[in-house]
């Protein structure tokens, strides 16, 4: 998370161009959105249980459980050529490049456009704290179940977006972390999130990695957003720098408990 902060940072400075980046998550994760309150959302002893690291991230959205899959973040200026100003179109822009993603590992995956008044105010008043509940404008769906998360913020001229693609799927380890108001609402979750939320390894019968999706999605947002994609490699400056966002911020419990 310090190092996605660090790179919207240089990049509002115009020291660094637009960035595409992809990360996986050791130990497991747990992260959370920035408006999520722990207290009532999150069960910290099964975080525990697990071995999971937990964090807030400076986006919004809903919690999300970083085990099986391959994140990726975008950093990129709201004066972008064709960026558009809302932040609903700029989803659209953006996911693209996952869109191509999923189609250049041979998934149709497609677009999530609410239809209907009540999928809109689902979107509005969220039912759950799991973010893999359903899917948010512009996030992509295969046959209607939500395979990748992403969250947005907006600083200093700059738009981040991060969000998860699945790999797989633990729907019980996942559910085990949040709170609800009853056993009986668990129950109703873990046995509704399989028609809602489905991973890559359940849609294909070849093994795919995440080298392979690495690829797949950075030609994927090279397509979408008529980019090409350059190496960039962190010099000692940065990463103290990376380093001292993390220990004041994100490592720091008055942040991640804030709320």
């Amino acid at each position: 998370m310090a190092l996605d902060e660090a790179l919207l940072e240089w990049h509002s400075r115009g020291e660094i161009g637009p960035v595409l980046r992809f990360y996986e998550w050791e130990p497991a994760t747990l992260s959370i959105g920035y408006f999520q309150r722990v207290e009532k959302e999150i069960d910290l002893e099964a975080v525990e249980k697990h071995g999971l690291g937990f964090v807030r991230r400076p986006t919004g959205g809903r919690g999300v459980l970083h085990e099986h899959e391959l994140t990726y973040s975008v950093i990129v200026t709201e004066e972008y050529p064709g960026m558009p100003e809302t932040v609903t179109e700029a989803y659209r822009v953006i996911s693209g490049g996952l869109l191509e993603g999923f189609r250049n590992l041979g998934l149709h995956a497609e677009f999530s456009v609410p239809v209907s008044r009540e999928q809109n105010e689902n979107l509005k008043k969220p039912k759950s704290a799991v973010c893999f509940d359903a899917p948010s404008w512009y996030e992509l769906v295969v046959e209607g179940k939500k395979v990748a998360g992403s969250a947005q913020t907006r600083q200093k001229g700059v738009i981040l977006q991060h969000g998860a693609i699945l790999l797989g799927l633990d729907e019980d380890k996942l559910v085990s972390l949040f709170k609800f108001e009853s056993e009986e609402s668990r129950k109703r979750m873990r046995e509704s999130l399989p028609e809602k939320a489905v991973a890559i390894d359940r849609l294909t019968d070849r093994s795919i990695s995440v080298e392979e999706c690495v690829e797949a999605f950075a030609k994927g947002f090279e397509t979408a957003l008529d980019i090409v994609l350059q190496p960039m490699e962190l010099t000692e400056e940065q990463l103290l720098f990376v380093k001292e966002i993390e220990q004041k911020k994100y490592a720091n419990k008055d942040w991640t408990f804030r709320k």
